[in-house]
């Protein structure tokens, strides 16, 4: 049955495809940086700065309540910043970025499942819902196979699974950190602090060597400031407002746009070819996306 969509509800479908086209566009940026900074220094580097353009904005401190919400909050900057990009690079050094784009699209068929899971027999998993996600998923898999072949070296698979498991954990304890109603903007802070804690000690033990002259490249101070600002600060607190207003589940399905807006942004700034085969991939996700919307979405803590 049809879900009839309020304001709030528009607003949160509005803010979760503003991220996704910016997400979708960072590859980009992160190839450019990748000529003078490693994927870790990158990683820090964008996201203390994302930190601290929080911290201008709005510099008080948020206030908890308890030990138990703090842990909650370490939790979400372990998986959602750290282990999902740790995974996902170094995914990429072992197997191909198709095989990598496949499986960590994953990650909302497996957030779907941990909330259908969790909700302990309250929530049903409607066909229509099923049936988008499947036709999704299935243009994922055409547009990353596109010219490509499928390498499952199983020590990349798992890493690729594990990015997706760790973003798919991340979209569920969101929730709680929603439902614990402190504004989205001081969420993203508290996370980006703990993600920039457990990022640290990595990066230190792979080491870093930056040079400082690199920031003053007008290539590279433009691409980090987009990474930082924009794709950091700007997305996260839509992301996470967002999914307090659709849910973990519901919003998860926007990342299978991530491929279309990538497909797209190649075309327009490296005038790469799109192919039958990408648009045709391109079609499987829409419609995916538009099925997928057509009943409500498993989840045990439902957005009021």
């Amino acid at each position: 049955m049809e879900e009839t969509q309020t304001p709030s509800q528009l607003t949160g479908h509005a803010l979760a495809l503003v991220t996704t086209i910016i997400w979708g566009t960072t590859f980009i940026s992160t190839k450019v940086l990748l000529t003078s900074f490693s994927p870790t220094e990158i990683l820090l580097v964008r996201f203390v700065l994302g930190y601290f353009s929080l911290k201008l904005i709005y510099p008080h401190m948020l206030r908890l309540g308890s030990l138990k919400e703090e842990a909650l909050y370490a939790l979400c900057g372990l998986t959602g910043v750290t282990l999902y990009y740790l995974f996902e690079n170094s995914a990429l050094k072992y197997t191909l970025a198709s095989t990598v784009g496949i499986l960590v699209s994953t990650a909302p068929l497996l957030t779907a499942l941990f909330a259908f899971l969790l909700s302990r027999g309250q929530a049903r998993l409607q066909w229509t819902f099923l049936a988008g996600l499947g036709l999704a998923f299935f243009g994922i898999i055409i547009i990353n196979l596109n010219g490509a072949r499928l390498h499952l070296d199983p020590k990349g698979s798992i890493l690729a699974l594990g990015a997706a498991l760790a973003w798919a954990v991340y979209s569920l304890l969101l929730n709680k950190v929603n439902s614990l109603g402190h504004p989205a903007l001081q969420s993203t802070q508290r996370i980006f602090f703990w993600g920039v804690l457990f990022i640290i000690p990595i990066t230190l033990r792979e080491g870093i060597n930056i040079d400082p002259s690199q920031f003053l490249r007008p290539v590279n101070l433009v691409n980090l400031l987009y990474l930082s600002f924009l794709a950091c600060s700007l997305c996260y607190v839509f992301w996470n407002h967002a999914s307090g207003i659709l849910g973990a589940v519901k919003i998860n399905i926007y990342i299978y746009l991530d491929p279309v807006i990538a497909m797209a942004a190649s075309a327009l700034i490296l005038h790469e070819p799109v192919t039958r085969l990408s648009l045709l991939g391109t079609c499987f996700i829409l419609t995916g996306l538009v099925v997928s919307n057509l009943s409500p979405a498993p989840s045990a803590e439902r957005s009021r």
